[in-house]
């Protein structure tokens, strides 16, 4: 019978086109190769004739306006990035009128943050004040706080803030320049030039900031000038103030964990000084307790980790080091022959899910990318870069992902089962459970009657590795090793310790109670960690490893060697590179460590009690040894892809498929993503004008929708009413009664509406605002049907200009953007 079905099966190939040969490859494509084109609008024009498959940066709107501006092209709209300006608080030799909380603060009234959205990107994107924009599933947790901080641009309340802070410190305007000790007070902005909307932001700022009175010096530069100048000096050296900051996002987070500690918080070393202890550091014990309670699951329910959001975002706006100005909505393009592109809500069209599931007549996948390569190619620290990860995420495989449109946790490579006796209970952690002990240096088991909060038990899908090893349980071992030895400074001296790494580690290592090894594939992970979605206990629980543990060995010594650095921070204060495993000097590093490793006999100290035979690991050793002397690079994972080279002169990284038996996914495994349903508000009816202290209506129509939640505000941005209600039909009616419409102020109101999926966590959005009166006035009818909103430009009126002249200018200002 099993013989039989062979023959069916090998009867039964599909073979579409010259390369699609189903059953026998586990992606469409033979390669993919990504080339760089720094000009948006070539690569607009070669995806059009199809020299490009996909261009993986944003193309202006206004290329794309029409019709014909569209042929021969495919256009996605896609979601996650934000810009930010970040500003160097340090106490220095130097004033440094940023030092000052409030002068930080009162750069969000400096900020026109609708004239960017509107002007510089097309009404593509939304206006922010936080690390979480609209379409982000936390969004509407902390929309109240938000609302309340009721940031306009408001330059004239910007100069008294700032004014009266300086002259508190000292300072006097002389001729309009502000001076302190006789010296004029010079600010330094580093502008991304790579970039055309931050390049304007820069502008426009720095224009604000010498009205303000203050002596502006620009630098010019794209991100590898900034991993020197802002995120590798001192920040007391000054040689920045502010720096024109941009964000891409690799997935879609349903119950984000990191975002708030990486934005705002020290303890992540993404904040000024970046922990390199040679440096002045940014320092909020505040922000450190709240986010890492957020990082580590240290809350009771769903309501205190809402809590703990909220207080981390308000800290995170109060002390305005990172300021955010706006969401993105980036437009990319695609030709129109490729097919199966999936677009994240996280990652955009260049979700690591696009080259794996994309298809087409053609052998080879061809990608333009803004940059080849900036930052490092190391796992532990490096791979920082939106551009290096989008060739990085077809490479490896996770153990876990996030759903690209729910942002849920669910299994590639580590199945599980998990088990929790909730926030306050205790599960027994057997004593043949171990743990790594940095001060022993030894594997230790763990004391009877330890307890943990969660019990994980995963299964692995391991397969092999691109080098032709097997995939198995030592990798995973010594992953929990290398965590736990780098997360640990057991002294000052520790050599095992990375500026970048060590603390992000260290807060992952506490909750990690043991691990229990069944067999040869699976292992059971006790944790005391715990949260109202079993997936992401699961997440945080499984350890696994996207290197074979001989090159993660390797890296280890070629960084206590003193030779290179796993971090940029690191890299600089130490005067060596950033280990970078694509680039060939570092590879060799990685070959002749792999070598003397075999000649001694060596074995890692985290293997040591395993038993293993000399020829397992020699083995191990030759064949990575041999992959580098082919490849000239030491890039060896286990994902679809594997690195076939990279070529600096032609600026291009090719990668070719992995077509390995014992690789789990086949073509087509991803396909169920192509094709997202989304909430769409489809009609609001509201009137024009509202009487207050009447009683209102508003209707609101949508599809593929569960719930709608609303945020009236008066003009102060105060929240009248705000309430989630179910959506069970294609029509609700909201009403707003006298007692609430009574607390509107007459000039202006404003309304929020969010639709609401289940299964579709992006929001569609819509907000407008409404004249507030004494008097019942019938405008003009506007249209609004069948139409998606996004954006509505209205100020904030004040009333006392003629009433006529009021509502004239309403309707001419009262214009609903359709939502990219």
């Amino acid at each position: 019978m099993k013989k039989l079905l062979v023959v069916i099966l090998a009867l039964s190939i599909v073979i579409i086109g010259t390369n699609q040969v189903f059953g026998e490859k586990n992606v469409f494509f033979d390669s993919v190769k990504f080339i760089q084109y720094l000009d948006e609008n070539t690569a607009l024009e070669e995806v059009r004739n199809g020299n490009l498959d996909i261009y993986y940066y944003r193309i202006a709107s206004d290329r794309l306006e029409n019709s014909q501006d569209r042929e021969g092209l495919q256009v996605f709209d896609s979601t996650g990035g934000s810009y930010s300006i970040l500003v160097n608080p340090a106490e220095s030799d130097v004033f440094n009128p940023f030092s000052i909380k409030e002068i930080r603060f009162a750069l969000n009234y400096l900020i026109d943050r609708k004239l960017i959205v509107n002007e510089l990107m097309g009404g593509y994107g939304s206006p922010i004040i936080s690390y979480y924009g609209p379409s982000d599933p936390e969004y509407l947790t902390i929309l109240e706080e938000l609302e309340r901080f009721n940031f306009r641009y408001n330059p004239t309340l910007a100069e008294e803030i700032i004014t009266n802070q300086l002259e508190k410190n000292g300072a006097v305007k002389i001729d309009g320049l502000w001076h302190i000790d006789e010296t004029p007070i010079e600010i330094r902005i580093f502008i991304r030039s790579d970039d055309p909307v931050r390049k304007s932001i820069g502008e426009i700022l720095s224009t604000e900031l010498q009205i303000m009175g203050f002596s502006v010096k620009k630098d010019f530069g794209d991100l590898n000038k900034a991993f020197v100048i802002v995120y590798g000096s001192n920040p007391a050296d000054l040689k920045w103030n502010l720096y024109t900051e941009g964000w891409a996002r690799s997935a879609f987070v349903r119950y984000d964990s990191v975002g708030l500690g990486q934005m705002y918080s020290p303890w992540f070393s993404n904040m000024p000084g970046f922990n390199d202890p040679s440096y002045w550091n940014y320092e909020n014990p505040k922000l450190d307790e709240i986010t890492q309670k957020i990082y580590t699951g240290d809350f009771n329910n769903k309501q205190d980790r809402a809590n703990l959001i909220n207080e981390a975002i308000i800290e995170g706006v109060n002390e305005s080091v990172r300021i955010f100005l706006a969401s993105k909505i980036d437009q990319y393009v695609v030709n129109e022959k490729i097919k199966g592109v999936v677009n994240d809500f996280g990652a955009g069209v260049p979700s690591r899910f696009t080259p794996i599931n994309a298809q087409s007549q053609n052998n080879g996948l061809v990608i333009g990318v803004k940059q080849i390569y900036q930052g490092a190619w190391n796992p532990i620290m490096g791979l920082t870069d939106s551009y290096s990860r989008h060739v990085w995420g077809i490479v490896s495989d996770p153990g876990t992902f996030k759903h690209p449109f729910t942002g849920e946790t669910f299994p590639i490579r580590a199945n599980w089962k998990v088990e929790t006796a909730g926030p306050n209970g205790g599960i027994v952690v057997p004593t043949d459970a171990v743990m790594w002990n940095p001060t022993l240096q030894k594997w230790e088991n763990i004391k009877p009657n330890t307890t943990s909060k969660s019990k994980v038990v995963f299964d692995f899908n391991f397969g092999n590795w691109h080098n032709g090893q097997k995939i198995d349980m030592n990798d995973i071992m010594h992953s929990l090793y290398f965590t736990v030895e780098w997360g640990t400074q057991t002294n000052e001296n520790d050599k095992t310790f990375d500026t970048e790494f060590t603390p992000r580690a260290a807060q992952s290592i506490q909750t990690i109670i043991g691990v229990n090894e069944i067999d040869e594939d699976s292992i059971e992970v006790y944790v005391d960690f715990w949260h109202f979605d079993e997936g992401e206990i699961a997440d945080w629980a499984v350890i696994w490893n996207v290197m074979p543990w001989e090159i993660s060995a390797a890296m280890e010594k070629a960084v206590l060697d003193g030779k290179v650095s796993f971090s940029r921070s690191g890299a600089t204060s130490k005067n060596v590179n950033w280990l970078s495993l694509i680039i060939p000097n570092d590879a060799n590093i990685i070959k002749e460590n792999l070598k003397g490793f075999r000649d001694s006999n060596h074995i890692p100290v985290s293997l040591k009690e395993k038993n293993l035979e000399v020829n397992y690991f020699n083995d191990r050793f030759d064949s990575s040894v041999k992959w580098i002397e082919k490849n000239n690079h030491a890039v060896i994972s286990n994902g679809p892809y594997y690195v076939e080279s990279y070529s600096p002169e032609s600026r291009t990284i090719t990668v070719n498929a992995f077509n390995d038996e014992s690789y789990p996914f086949t073509i087509g495994s991803w396909s169920e993503f192509e094709s997202p349903q989304f909430p769409i508000i489809t009609k609001i009816e509201l009137e024009d004008v509202i009487k207050k202290g009447d009683e209102f209506s508003i209707q609101v129509e949508a599809k593929n929708t569960d719930s709608i939640r609303y945020f009236l505000t008066n003009s102060q941005g105060n929240i009248i009413s705000s309430k989630s209600m179910p959506f069970n039909n294609e029509k609700i009616d909201i009403r707003i009664d006298s007692s609430e419409s009574q607390k509107l102020q007459l000039g202006t109101g404003n309304l929020k509406i969010f639709a609401i999926s289940n299964n579709i966590l992006k929001p569609d959005f819509y907000e407008t605002s409404f004249i507030v009166s004494e008097n019942q006035i019938e405008l003009p009818e506007s249209p609004t049907e069948n139409i998606e909103f996004f954006e509505n430009q209205s100020g904030n009126w004040i009333w006392v200009i003629p009433f006529i002249i009021i509502i004239a200018m309403i309707i001419f200002l009262r214009k609903y953007y359709r939502k990219p």
